[in-house]
């Protein structure tokens, strides 16, 4: 769903540049409460491992393909700021370098894919947790619900970003069925997707998943015919999350530079339906077109396997090492230690 140059007028582009920008600014702040020991260490490798998935369109209809957008995945397994933080790399990499996505269009794929699909899923996430048994399968089926419709939700935030706009005159009914039409099936893909993914996470590791905490049932004791709570133990020392960190980071690997050669080739879903409607008619030239992995290949490389497999290796790697820098400054600023002076007043008083 990555929405081009040209789609969307310079009035609305600026506009959802600064909304963008701002909840960029937020989940910023919001995320030092996220990254603690846990979710620091893998937040890149969430983006990473999005980056490399989105490589893999899979058929959904006659001639369509789509891709997972990650906000689902990423807002349970690292947090809803963190997650959207973790997209916006991923869709700032994918313009900057693979010319894929418009750079005046970021503002509008960051507010579609990144805070839209964020903000749905992990609020359906919750409500769901809430009122669903407190197990580890519950994990799993809110997870695949929440992912399945955060997709529409971005195509109807698109459909909605079009209609105030929009640079072609085309029937808006025409688009909106569409969109949300072809993004239904999508969804479905986005929630396996983000089903498995999260299930097998919470199969080896829950603690490492932010949307599993304290969703772990009291020990009830018999006591005199009652049941009371019984103590807590003390909590376990954290525990290493370098195996689950190189597992991840080997899955994006080969995904992104092996089985993305057998990914689907027909057009995504937004695509599909500018071509039928007539939107892509308005559709401008990237400013990275140049870039030397534009539309995921290695200029020079002539083997069609191997250019798409460094390009996907490439893009793997920048993302997690991109990523890892930004999580990192932002858990450094949470750990900070408080300057002199405020120290010397809290003694004082």
């Amino acid at each position: 769903m990555h929405v081009p140059d040209g789609f969307i007028d310079a009035p609305i582009s600026a506009a959802t540049g600064v909304l963008a920008a701002g909840a960029v600014a937020l989940s910023l702040r919001g995320a030092r409460r996220e990254l603690d020991e846990r979710t620091a260490p893998l937040a890149g490798l969430v983006a990473a491992f999005i980056f490399a998935v989105q490589m893999l369109n899979f058929p959904v209809a006659a001639g369509t393909s789509g891709h997972l957008l990650g906000g689902a995945l990423a807002a349970i397994l690292v947090g809803p700021y963190t997650g959207v933080l973790c997209v916006s790399v991923v869709l700032l990499m994918q313009g900057l370098l693979f010319a894929d996505g418009g750079l005046t269009a970021l503002g509008v794929n960051i507010t579609d894919m990144a805070v839209v699909t964020t903000v749905v899923a992990y609020a359906v996430f919750r409500g769901l947790v809430k009122v669903l048994p407190r197990t580890r399968r519950s994990i799993t089926a809110a997870a695949f619900l929440s992912a399945l419709l955060s997709v529409p939700a971005a195509a109807c935030a698109f459909t909605l970003l079009y209609a105030v706009g929009g640079t072609t005159d085309v029937s808006l009914t025409k688009v909106a069925t569409a969109m949300v039409g072809v993004h239904v099936l999508i969804g479905v893909g986005e929630a396996v997707i983000t089903a498995l993914t999260v299930g097998a996470v919470v199969a080896v590791r829950p603690d490492l998943v932010y949307g599993a905490r304290g969703l772990r049932q009291r020990l009830k004791l018999r006591v005199g015919g009652e049941l009371v709570d019984a103590e807590q133990p003390e909590p376990a020392a954290v525990r290493s999350h370098r195996p689950v960190w190189t597992a991840g980071i080997a899955a994006s690997l080969v995904l992104a530079g092996v089985v993305s050669f057998y990914a689907s080739a027909d057009p995504d879903g937004l695509e599909k339906v500018a071509r039928d409607q007539g939107i892509d008619r308005a559709a401008e030239e990237h400013a990275a077109a140049g870039s030397p992995l534009a539309d995921y290949g290695v200029r020079d490389v002539e083997d069609a396997r191997l250019s798409g497999g460094l390009a996907g290796v490439i893009g793997v790697g920048v993302t997690v090492v991109v990523g890892s820098g930004v999580f990192w400054a932002v858990r450094r600023r949470r750990t900070a230690p408080a300057p002199a002076s405020a120290s010397a007043s809290a003694e004082v008083a």
